[in-house]
């Protein structure tokens, strides 16, 4: 888990640093932001998509090998954006950045969903929240090697410093043994999970599968929008030079602090989700995103409110990295988590699509963020509704037609590996 937890922040920077890069490359490219922001895309869509093929490899040889290489492409990624001359060229390479992370998240997300079916969410959130929190540290030594040496060269330094830490951190990551349970295991009544192991075949079959890549594709939309517009909406509501504290500006300030917050909220919600049940923490999670992006709007053109909003924003957000995962995994069971999540995870792919290039279009064609603001609230609040009403009995019925809750096949396994 400590290997995970450091693979996972290595590669945070290819997602939650790139607002840093967009002004230098629209700049040194000749392009448009809607132009540069499609390499973000080509990013999230490559990070995305071809997890579940990366989570079948995965499952099938162990996560060493698998995201061993993802190290070696995340590296390749930001080495080679920074010699990249053209928009052809940036795209290329960072969707080539997209599928080493891609490997890495999905490997070692899935990996902790099986070594951890005691605490699925808090685990799943801290692994998760290592990957929001990664960028935390480095926003700031980054973005003064941008305007010190230039873009590229922060680009090639920090490329090759990722790959080797993720690179040696795979060396660590093994999946536990077939069959394998923790000792000290009690299903948590909250949290009903099948002892069923649902290949991806099996698992799209379930009507509960739509109701979850539907929702969570609705919520990864704004959280992209934040992550991949924020310095451009700062620099919008001219707040992006405005000094905080410290010397920050609200822009590089806001980065910090939503990191921080996008990886502590994970682990928190997931603990909550633990004892109330996903659905449930869902549902309030959703809402208070919606409400912290409609207050964010209200006050954006004040620093301090632009920093602690945007960082509200994160708060509420970051769960679905937690959440959707272990909801995946008590659904449709262990030996094949990280595949059936890397489908699920696709939909992050999905709302990318629309929270990069086309929000940046919107913005263009209408001179402001608020319409894609006012969008980014009915998503939440949709979400929050579909996941109480829709998917929560949705839920329940694939639960009821699989095997939940502890049973005489599971403790008789349990026994037999002398855990009982």
């Amino acid at each position: 888990m400590v290997s995970c937890i450091i693979a996972m922040m290595a590669i945070a920077n290819l997602q939650y640093a790139w607002t840093l890069f967009t002004k230098p490359l629209t700049s040194s490219l000749h392009a448009t932001l809607t132009a540069v922001q499609v390499a973000f895309a080509a990013f999230v869509f490559c990070e995305t998509w071809l997890v579940p093929f990366e989570g079948y490899l995965i499952d099938s040889l162990g996560p060493r090998l698998v995201i061993g290489i993802g190290g070696l492409l995340v590296g390749a990624g930001w080495i080679g954006s920074g010699y990249a001359t053209t928009l052809t060229e940036l795209y290329i390479w960072y969707a080539i950045g997209g599928i080493g992370a891609g490997a890495v998240y999905g490997g070692c997300t899935g990996n902790v969903l099986k070594w951890f079916p005691d605490h699925r969410g808090l685990c799943a959130g801290i692994v998760s929240g290592a990957y929001g929190i990664g960028t935390a540290l480095t926003v700031a030594p980054i973005d003064s090697m941008i305007r010190s040496s230039g873009y590229r060269h922060a680009f090639i330094f920090w490329g090759i410093l990722q790959g080797i830490v993720v690179t040696i951190a795979a060396m660590f990551i093994v999946a536990p043994p077939k069959g394998w349970f923790p000792k000290s295991w009690k299903p948590v009544a909250a949290v009903r999970q099948t002892m069923r192991d649902l290949t991806w075949v099996e698992m799209m079959k379930q009507p509960s599968f739509y109701a979850i890549y539907l929702t969570m594709t609705l919520v990864a939309f704004g959280g992209l929008v934040v992550t991949s517009q924020l310095k451009e909406i700062a620099g919008f509501y001219k707040v992006d030079k405005s000094i905080v504290i410290w010397g920050l500006s609200a822009a590089i300030l806001a980065i910090q602090l939503n990191r921080i917050v996008n990886g502590l909220t994970r682990p928190l919600w997931g603990w909550i989700s633990d004892h109330i049940g996903r659905e449930n923490a869902m549902f309030g999670a959703f809402l208070i995103e919606g409400m912290a992006i409609w207050l964010w709007l209200q006050t954006i053109n004040r620093p301090l409110m632009f920093v602690l909003l945007s960082s509200l924003v994160f708060f509420a957000w970051g769960e679905i990295f937690s959440l959707f995962p272990s909801l995946t995994a008590d659904l449709y069971g262990r030996k094949w988590a990280t595949t059936n999540y890397g489908i699920v995870y696709t939909s992050k792919g999905l709302a990318s699509i629309f929270s990069a290039p086309v929000a940046a279009y919107a913005m263009s064609k209408t001179g402001s963020w608020v319409p894609v603001f006012y969008v980014m609230i009915a998503c939440d609040i949709v979400a929050a509704l579909m996941a109480l009403f829709w998917l929560k009995p949705l839920a329940a019925r694939t639960l009821a037609s699989t095997e939940v809750g502890p049973t005489p096949k599971l403790e008789e396994a349990r026994a037999t590996r002398g855990v009982a």
